[in-house]
């Protein structure tokens, strides 16, 4: 842990809530054949790897994973994603971060696809922090948690050691 670190969830722990999540996403799609994860980049996709992983062993669901691309220091860049949207149009599709803080980044993804008709769009992320700049919520989160503005809250992706911190 980094120094005056807290921790605030443990490897076991994330297993338990990302378990939790995929089983949220897969009653909420239960009609569905195939539901597309779309990860933002770097944590947010590492999130929606273990969420297809762990979709796939409670259902028989067909997972795609997309890595979506947002530029958290100028979010007015163009949004990138990896699939085509006719790939994902008129699909259920869930857009995955790690923290959610103010919703910049989920509300730019969230844009991103606003261009395509989809069937049904929700948002997943593993720590709600609700410092809300914008209309954003996440439909299926492991933990909301309460924190000052001036705190930091950290995802470790480490195979055996995930970890949440807040600094």
């Amino acid at each position: 842990m980094e120094k005056n670190s807290v921790l605030i969830l443990n490897n076991e722990q994330i297993n338990h809530k990302i378990r939790r999540i995929a089983y949220q996403i897969y009653e909420n799609n239960l009609e569905e054949d195939q539901i597309i994860l779309a990860g933002i980049a770097k944590s947010g996709f590492q999130l929606a790897q273990k969420l297809q992983a762990a979709l796939q062993e409670i259902s028989d669901l067909e997972v795609l994973l997309c890595e979506v691309k947002v530029n958290k220091k100028n979010p007015l860049q163009a949004v990138t994603c990896s699939l085509l949207p006719q790939d994902y149009e008129n699909k259920a599709l869930v857009l995955i971060d790690d923290v959610l803080n103010s919703g910049t980044t989920l509300i730019y993804g969230i844009r991103h696809f606003l261009d395509v008709p989809l069937k049904r769009f929700k948002t997943a992320v593993l720590v709600d922090r609700s410092h809300k700049k914008y209309p954003v919520k996440a439909d299926f989160k492991g933990i909301s948690l309460s924190t000052s503005i001036h705190e930091t809250v950290k995802v470790h992706f480490k195979p055996g050691e995930d970890k949440v911190e807040l600094v």
